[in-house]
């Protein structure tokens, strides 16, 4: 005897041994057994098993007859396996809704009897074992959501028969091996998402291009491998192709510009090769176009500039090489434009300040020379600007000082000159300022103590002179300051001191002189102090000794003298206390007062340990 009939039998028995009992109503008790299995009572107050019928039951709905068609249970910890008998039970059921709640166990193969299904959802619960191929056999099967649990095995062939199906959501399991040609048959189907499945395999079948009416295509983050069929630009109506975090080769295939409802293109972190179609241009409906960390080589087509609807494009991390096109300024709606680490020369095109809605600009890691345009000041809603490691040259502009919205802007490695423009520290939300390893010369602005927002700055390797102006104290929430590799002279103003969040502080290589400032002592979550290469004199301040968490004290190459300080052996933390080149007047502390933890060095120092400027990564 067939399993799902023995079940059916079992059912019907235990309902007339029920009847005995005045139940109700069988699907009451078929209902209120299975919700009540392994606890003691419903976690649904209102589930009541003497109640002539279910359908006036919170997450239950009955048609005009009186028979349940409907269950919808969301973020309820059941902690339960489905019932086998379910469908034998509730024979109307067309949609089955629980989601969130924790169901163990496997799916029912016996849930193919449930003919008149039209919606399953068991999305984000903790089901495994493989999905059933006679699920796919239920006739009027719409939507299957099985997103987000455990199911394993493939995706089995008989998907090509629920030729109802709009939706078919299977992401975020452990489904492997490939996607059956058959999904050609789903002349319906809308939505297909299958991302998150890591041992998903194979190509892209070609016969899902016969899915006039699919607007969703989702299979990130698997192994689906080889090109992308040409044939894809027949799917008129497909809004995202979704296929990153893959193995995708080949190039991207010129049809895709017929997809013309295309909105989103998400193409990233995959091997793809060979040029931007210029035939892109034509997708005047596409927000987002991300296809960064692939192996893109060739110009930017002129046409990109059509792309009136586009919003994000990242195209960082590939071979792309050319200028940036003038026809860039046609992209009224961007509000991020990443080509960060490609091979892109020319100018910065001063058409980028037509784009108003740009927040994000990201153009470092290439070959950019030329002037940064004045007009980029009018990107008024510009928050994070990045050009580092490029060729450019001249000043900064000036007009920078109007962009209020400015977070983060890192012009460092390039061949800048000029002075600083003091109104860059007018700033009020600038966080982050890198122009390490330019030529800019000039003084630091005394407007750099009106910078309250300001949490990391680098200025080294430049041509900077002058004093450290003593506004500096400002920056109460500075917690990485690089002064390095410069010409300034005169002292450290005690004002330094009020920079309470200082966590690293490097001066080194300057031609500061005087005394080390004793309000040092007071920054107590200072790790990194790196004062060397100058000409200080004087003693080392005892009150160094509070910086319990300093790791690093860099004081080489200086005229000190005096003893090193006993209150250093309260700095537990301290890894290396380096005093070479000192001029011999500082005295070694015995033993006993040396930081047993530290590595003191003095004449015998260690170059690897302190290189200025020399790694750019420690910046970014």
């Amino acid at each position: 005897m067939p399993r799902s009939r023995f079940h059916y039998l079992l059912f019907h028995l235990l309902l007339l041994l029920s009847s005995s009992f005045s139940s109700p109503n069988p699907e009451t008790t078929a209902l209120f057994t299975w919700i009540t299995s392994g606890r003691s009572a419903s976690p649904f107050p209102d589930w009541n098993p003497t109640d002539s019928s279910p359908c006036n039951w919170t997450h239950v709905a009955c048609d005009s007859a009186g028979s349940v068609s409907s269950i919808s249970i969301i973020s309820t910890p059941l902690a339960l396996p489905l019932p086998t008998t379910l469908c034998f039970s509730l024979p109307s059921l067309s949609s089955l809704s629980i989601s969130a709640s924790n169901l163990t166990g496997s799916i029912p193969s016996s849930f193919s009897e449930c003919r008149r299904l039209a919606v399953l959802d068991l999305s984000s619960n903790s089901l495994s074992g493989p999905i059933p191929a006679s699920l796919f056999r239920l006739p009027l099967l719409q939507s299957l959501i099985l997103n987000s649990n455990l199911l394993s095995g493939q995706i089995p062939v008989s998907l090509g028969e629920s030729t109802a199906l709009l939706n078919l959501l299977l992401y975020d399991n452990r489904l492997s091996g490939p996607i059956p040609d058959s999904v050609g048959n789903l002349s319906r189907l809308q939505t297909l998402r299958a991302g998150g499945n890591r041992d998903l395999s194979g190509q892209i079948p070609d016969s899902l291009s016969q899915c006039r009416n699919l607007s969703v295509l989702g299979l990130a983050d698997t192994k689906i491998s080889g090109s992308i069929p040409a044939s894809i630009g027949r799917l008129s109506n497909l809004q995202t192709l979704s296929v990153y975090t893959a193995m995708l080769s080949g190039s991207i295939p010129p049809e895709l510009g017929n997809c013309t409802l295309l909105t989103n293109l998400f193409l990233y972190e995959n091997s793809l090769s060979g040029s931007l179609p210029p035939e892109l241009g034509r997708l005047s409906n596409l927000q987002r176009l991300l296809l960064w960390q692939n192996s893109l080589s060739g110009f930017l087509p002129e046409q990109f500039g059509k792309l009136s609807s586009l919003q994000i494009i990242d195209l960082s991390i590939n071979s792309i090489s050319g200028a940036i096109p003038l026809s860039v300024g046609g992209l009224t709606n961007l509000q991020e434009l990443m080509l960060s680490d490609n091979k892109i020369s020319g100018s910065i095109p001063p058409s980028i300040s037509k784009l108003t809605s740009l927040s994000q600009l990201q153009l470092d890691t290439n070959q950019i020379s030329g002037l940064i345009p004045q007009e980029l000041g009018e990107l008024s809603n510009l928050v994070v600007f990045f050009a580092w490691q490029n060729q450019l040259e001249g000043s900064i502009p000036s007009s920078f000082g109007s962009l209020t919205s400015l977070q983060a802007l890192d012009l460092s490695h390039n061949h800048l000159t000029g002075s600083i423009p003091p109104g860059l520290f007018l700033l009020q939300n600038l966080t982050k300022l890198l122009l390490l390893s330019n030529d800019i010369s000039g003084v630091i602005p005394p407007e750099i103590g009106q910078c309250r927002s300001l949490v990391r700055l680098r200025l080294g390797c430049n041509r900077i002179g002058g004093r450290i102006p003593l506004q500096i104290g400002g920056l109460a929430g500075i917690n990485f300051l690089d002064l390095s590799s410069n010409r300034i002279t005169g002292t450290v103003p005690d004002e330094i001191g009020k920079c309470s969040q200082l966590q690293m502080l490097n001066i080194s290589n300057n031609t500061l002189s005087g005394e080390l400032p004793a309000s040092l002592g007071s920054i107590t979550g200072l790790l990194i102090l790196d004062a060397s290469l100058n000409q200080f004199s004087g003693p080392i301040p005892e009150s160094l000794g509070k910086l319990a968490s300093m790791n690093k004290l860099i004081l080489e190459g200086n005229l000190l003298s005096g003893p090193i300080p006993s209150s250093l052996s309260r700095c537990l933390s301290l890894e290396l206390l380096d005093l070479s080149n000192v001029n011999q007047h500082v005295q070694m502390a015995p033993p006993s007062t040396a930081c047993s933890t530290s590595s003191v060095t003095n004449g015998l120092y260690q170059q690897a340990i302190h290189r200025p400027c020399s790694d750019s990564n420690l910046i970014h």
